[in-house]
């Protein structure tokens, strides 16, 4: 009988595979966007409560069969809110239109250097824009250009409308002094350097007295080499609550930059070409002469040949001659993505050529990208990121100098009845109203930065072990950081400035700077999954190692023999170079715990050693704690008005490293009785110096309702900065002058507020909104050393002053009888932004942005220069009715007072708008046959409308450059533009 088993049990089987298939049901459908009707790929479609699943194909298609004759499924992407449907035997075919989420509440933010979580989970208020936010309703000239404005805690000044950019950007207020002020920027995992480095021109323009080098140069930040259109999204990590996992690093807040990736599927190929114009934003005007006004501002020899040019209809508008080109600009970019399950890519290429507003200044840019994520088996994948970049900004010569040679300095004493145009054989006459011709120094000096640049960077996942309740894996990241920046200045002994004695007798100042930043990390990261998969812990444990080198080499060289610009073909030559190597280690470790997404709660620690501590060997410890509470996730919640109330708190410490050699007392090169020797410079080093600690606690909460198309973030942070890295001046005695030393105690407070909206959501018509307000309040809680001016220029016409019990980014300057006073402070009283888009009938697309700052004062001195100038549109104005001009009247308060250079910055500005029409999908179908995907025509603009009452060029400018604390001195500045743009792309 026993022989007949093996028959039975085959029988058996027979006779229960057709009842195991009568109990199953496939479904078969496609999954499309509710209101642009295109197919989804990359859908997951899951049975709920089991391991069954698929995702949709290219084509939005997906085909899925149940374990059981009736069920449910659940449709979720990233983005979109999900969807559950039951399933009966009779449901074969299901077609899903999901709804775009514009709150975004699943998307993932960062919580550790390895680890994310959904945003309804977070413990931090949270600020990211994606790619449509980023580029998407106009093209703009770099990527610092394309995040002004839109970063909820964040004060993002443009330092001048030069070509190739130039930012200063706060996150949460100031955050040193004499540190680091800038956040740290990491793309795809690498860290990239946003070194601003000066071009020389302080050699010929002595702005900030001796030397070559200064922060007056008018640099553009290394951050403007990204594409934006390469940029998927970007997240804000503001203060030491969110950032302390990156420890020493993270003072000033880090900015996570996400690129775009090839998703499995076809093909993509989608190519755009815009093509626009600039022109000045705004230009001040010039004055209106007459005979007496002549005589009385520039001299009875004068009035002959204002008469002469009057007559002659030759009276010139130098400021538009000046600034009023028209600049050309095209950008052309082509990305291809695609792939299979196993393996996805992103080529993306860009070619731009934007003329400036000032001839010969403009603005090039090549850009490669090509991003690889591939799996390799079941246990191991890596991703890849890499990036070339061929860039040329030419920037002019403006901002401040004290030989008035800038573009704006001598403007600002120029009258218009002078002529300074070539004659027939192009030579330039003196200008005898300034120091230079400010038309031949534009027309025949060079300034350019010629970079070439190369990010590079891996992620290996190696998934060592996985059961039912946990899974472990090792993730290894690398990244490479490596740039040759090369600044070229020429100044033609030609020039009138070079050539009438108190010139350098022509200038070629060449500059060549390697950077090489490399970074690793290697990180171990487990989760487990407790009591029935409703208590998850995510455990983290790793260790990371920066190192940041950059070698500067400066060449001046002056007094060149003919027309010759190389560097041996000249009278005297000047080279300076300054090496910089840091090495920096870290260990970490995070905790992070969910209860069935009701209570989210994360503990980490960070520990950091630098060879710029004073002690290399010493570990700094940087700890975070956060809290977050889901309530509409308890049982006990039953008002079903509400979709989520989330209460969160965290809490978290980051560091700053001391500058590079403060510790050390450095030697310089000198001559001793004709022979080379070593001095001792004058700034004693400081074996003691300690990193700067910030230390940030923040609460806020969180409301959502109406399936979350409504959703109110609140958030109120209090952020304390000690060990102030200062500036201490020690007894002469010493032999020293000055030492830096950790005294003094920083703090900020502030206030974030966000409402996110759908207002309307209909298949013909879908209004996306997002209002947002915040504010900041800085304070120098405590002052070891004696307080101090900083920047600017002076008590007289108003400089930043550092003292206790004050703001640090209070303005200060002598005001009559009653002194040194406060007289205003560089800090808006608040920010808001108000950024839409507006969708009709699928295919017509309407979008803006506005943002306005209220309050914040700035430091004009373009005034001033060109009422000492008698050149000043307003000068002959009586505003006030005394009976004194206005340019008068400010002119005889200089030594007085400093109140009428200290003007308010406010404006609400229309920063971005644009319009774009998507050819029907039906229509492409009908013409190509599916070849062409689709085409999308458009025009846009940005920083067309501008209201404000300040009298300078732009509200936004910073001669200091990226300094954080010195923002809003206005010195003859590259006046911004207003870009217009027309688009035209096509996918297939």
């Amino acid at each position: 009988m026993k022989r007949h088993y093996p028959l039975k049990l085959l029988m058996l089987l027979l006779f229960m595979v057709p009842l195991a298939l009568f109990g199953q049901t496939t479904v078969r459908g496609t999954v499309t966007d509710f209101g642009s009707g295109r197919a989804l790929p990359g859908v997951s479609v899951v049975v709920p409560g089991t391991t069954v699943g698929t995702n949709t194909d290219a084509n939005g298609n997906y085909t899925i069969t149940l374990p059981t004759a009736s069920g449910k499924l659940t449709f979720s992407f990233l983005g979109y809110m999900p969807q559950t449907f039951n399933i009966t035997p009779a449901v074969t075919e299901l077609e899903v239109q999901l709804k775009e989420r514009v709150t975004n509440l699943n998307e993932v933010v960062v919580t550790g250097l390895a680890t994310t979580v959904k945003r309804a989970n977070a413990a931090n208020a949270v600020s990211t824009i994606n790619t449509r936010e980023i580029s998407g309703i106009t093209t703009p000239q770099t990527m610092d250009a394309a995040i002004s404005g839109k970063l909820v805690g964040a004060s993002v000044v443009s330092n001048s409308g030069a070509p190739g950019g130039g930012i200063s950007m706060k996150l949460r207020g100031i955050t040193s002094i004499f540190g680091n002020s800038q956040p740290l920027y990491v793309v795809d995992g690498i860290i990239m350097d946003n070194s601003s480095i000066s071009s020389g021109l302080n050699a010929v323009t002595s702005a900030s007295g001796g030397g070559s080098t200064s922060t007056q140069d008018n640099a553009s930040n290394r951050i403007a080499d990204l594409n934006p259109d390469d940029i998927e999204s970007i997240e804000i990590l503001k203060g030491a609550s969110a950032a302390a996992i990156y420890g020493s690093l993270a003072s000033a807040g880090v900015v996570i930059i996400t690129t775009k990736r090839g998703a499995a599927g076809k093909t993509l190929i989608d190519f755009s070409q815009d093509i626009g114009f600039a022109k000045a934003a705004n230009l001040l005007g010039m004055r209106d002469l007459n005979e007496e006004r002549v005589r009385a501002s520039f001299g009875e020899q004068s009035v002959p040949l204002f008469i002469a040019a009057r007559d002659a209809g030759r009276l010139i508008d130098y400021e538009e001659e000046l600034y009023g080109n028209t600049g050309m600009l095209y950008s052309t970019r082509l990305n291809v993505s695609g792939g299979s399950e196993k393996t996805r890519f992103f080529v993306g290429g860009l070619i731009q050529d934007e003329e400036g507003i000032v001839k010969n200044t403009g603005y090039e840019k090549k850009s490669l990208r090509f991003n690889l994520d591939h799996t390799i088996s079941e246990r191991f994948d890596f991703s890849l990121s890499s990036n070339y970049i061929n860039s040329t900004a030419r920037r002019g010569l403006t901002n401040n100098d004290n030989a008035g040679v800038s573009f704006g300095v001598a403007l600002s004493s120029t009258p218009s009845f002078v002529d300074l145009f070539p004659n027939e054989s192009g030579l330039y006459p003196n200008n005898p109203y300034g120091a230079s011709n400010f038309l031949q120094t534009r027309d025949l000096m060079t300034n350019e930065e010629l970079t070439d640049r190369f990010l590079g960077g891996m992620t290996l996942n190696s998934y060592l072990q996985e059961s039912a309740t946990s899974n472990t894996k090792l993730v290894i990241r690398a990244g490479l950081d490596f740039y040759n920046l090369r600044t070229r200045a020429l100044f033609p002994r030609l020039l009138q400035f070079q050539s009438n004695g108190n010139g350098t007798g022509g200038a070629s100042i060449q500059g060549n700077n390697y950077n090489l930043n490399t970074n690793y990390a290697a990180f171990l990261v487990n989760n487990l999954n407790l009591a029935d998969n409703t208590l998850f812990f995510t455990t983290t444990l790793g260790v990371t190692r920066e190192n940041f080198n950059q070698d500067l080499t400066l060449n001046v060289a002056t007094q060149l023999i003919g027309t010759q610009d190389n560097l041996d073909q000249a009278g005297a030559v000047e080279v300076e170079q300054t090496q910089l190597i840091v090495r920096n280690k870290g260990l970490f470790m995070q905790e992070e715990v969910n209860w069935r997404d009701r209570i989210i709660a994360t503990a980490g620690l960070r520990l950091d050693k630098s060879s710029n501590n004073a002690d290399v060997n010493e570990f700094n410890a940087f700890p975070k704690l956060s809290l977050a509470l889901n309530l509409t996730n308890f049982n006990l919640w039953s008002d079903e008005n509400f979709n989520m109330v989330k209460l969160r708190a965290a809490y978290g410490e980051a560091g700053g490293f001391p500058p590079f050699g403060a510790k050390f007392t450095s030697l310089i090169a000198s001559n001793i009785g004709g022979d080379p020797g070593l001095l001792v410079t004058t700034q004693r080093g400081n074996q003691q110096i300690q990193q700067e600690r910030q230390k940030e606690f923040e609460a806020g909460f969180d409301i959502g309702f109406m399936e979350n198309r409504v959703l109110f973030e609140a958030t109120y942070y209090i952020k304390t900065v000690s060990d102030l890295i200062l500036i201490r001046n020690t007894p002469p005695a010493s032999g020293f002058t000055t030492q830096v030393v950790n005294a003094g105690e920083l703090q900020n407070r502030g206030v974030e507020l966000s409402l996110s909206t759908v207002p309307v959501e209909t298949p013909n018509f879908k209004w996306d909104s997002k209002l947002s307000y915040w504010t900041n309040e800085s304070e120098i809680t405590k002052l070891n050393v004696p307080a101090f001016p900083l920047g600017a220029f002076g008590n007289t016409l108003g400089t930043f002053f550092i003292e206790e019990g004050a703001s640090a980014t209070q303005i200060v300057g002598i005001k009559g009888e009653e002194g040194v006073v406060k007289l205003g402070d560089a800090a808006p009283d608040f920010q808001m932004n108000f950024h839409n888009f507006l969708t009709v009938r699928q295919n017509l697309t309407f979008s803006f942005l506005l943002h306005w700052k209220k309050g914040g004062q700035n430091i004009n001195l373009t005034q001033l220069l060109t009422d000492l100038g008698g050149t000043s549109f307003d000068y002959d104005d009586d505003n006030d009715g005394d009976g004194i001009s206005n340019a008068a009247e400010r002119v005889s308060q200089l030594g007085v007072s400093a109140e009428p250079f200290v003007q308010d910055a406010s404006y609400l500005r229309l920063r971005e708008i644009g319009v774009y029409y998507t050819l029907p999908a039906p229509l492409l179908e009908n013409a190509f046959g599916g070849f062409v995907r689709q085409v999308k025509i458009g025009a846009s603009a940005n920083n067309i409308l501008t209201f404000t009452d300040y009298e300078g060029y732009d509200p936004e400018v910073s001669n200091f450059g990226g300094n954080g604390l010195s923002t809003g001195v206005d010195v003859t500045p590259f006046p911004s533009s207003k870009r217009y743009f027309f688009h035209f792309s096509i996918g297939f």
